[in-house]
């Protein structure tokens, strides 16, 4: 007989909706704190109109935590959102190790790594069929979440450290390690782009892939044939 397990597991769901919270209320929070000065440069300094690589738009209130602007209220929401970011991932990983679910399900197996199964994967996803290949993810999905889970937040993380005045005088040399304040601030502003960009595609294809099953199963874990068993 067959064995049913959850498909997936507690860990992976709490950890699912408190990063969707967390991510949206940073978001909204740091466009706040954008506000104050849209500006982008590189190295440690960078102040003046000439030295900027971006100036961004002043984003509107409906877009930003608090919807008014207040550098201090929204650096609030900010700090407090990025310490539950930071120790639910740490929570996360430590979890996904231990159960095996980063080994078996997001690492990618050499095999799949082969140009004609990425290029079958695209094209599978071009169909909208996203129910293909060998376990729980296919590779595009592998790709993505690991890049994601271990570059993309990381940096984020690591760049926000950056840029505490306190963090900075504990550890000097992660400022060194990004190029500068300025720089862990550019990056740190791509990386959240980068990040609602794929939480917007997420979104989308969610939706075109069945949402309501989607979501009850990262609700409720959703059940997972495993196989046959004496």
């Amino acid at each position: 007989m067959s064995k049913v397990k959850k498909r997936h597991a507690l860990s992976t769901r709490l950890w699912h909706w408190t990063n969707a919270i967390s991510v949206i209320i940073l978001f909204m929070s740091g466009l706040n704190i954008s506000n104050a000065h849209r500006r982008l440069y590189w190295g440690n300094d960078g102040y003046a109109v000439e030295q900027a690589w971006l100036e961004v738009p002043r984003f509107p209130g409906w877009m930003t935590i608090p919807d008014y602007y207040s550098l201090s209220a929204a650096r609030d929401w900010h700090v407090l959102f990025s310490l539950v970011f930071g120790f639910a991932l740490l929570a996360f990983m430590i979890s996904a190790f231990t159960n095996g679910h980063m080994v078996r399900d997001i690492f990618a197996r050499a095999r799949e790594w082969s140009p004609s199964n990425i290029w079958n994967d695209i094209k599978e996803h071009a169909k909208f069929n996203f129910e293909h290949g060998e376990g729980k993810y296919n590779i595009l999905q592998k790709i993505t979440y690991s890049s994601v889970i271990l570059i993309l937040i990381p940096l984020m993380i690591f760049t926000g450290m950056v840029m505490s005045p306190g963090m900075e005088a504990v550890w000097p040399w992660m400022t060194d390690l990004f190029g500068g304040r300025q720089s862990a601030r550019s990056l740190h502003f791509i990386a959240a782009w980068l990040l609602a960009l794929f939480f917007v595609v997420h979104i989308l294809l969610v939706i075109a892939a069945g949402p309501i099953k989607h979501i009850r199963d990262m609700i409720t874990g959703g059940k997972e044939e495993t196989g046959e068993r004496p």
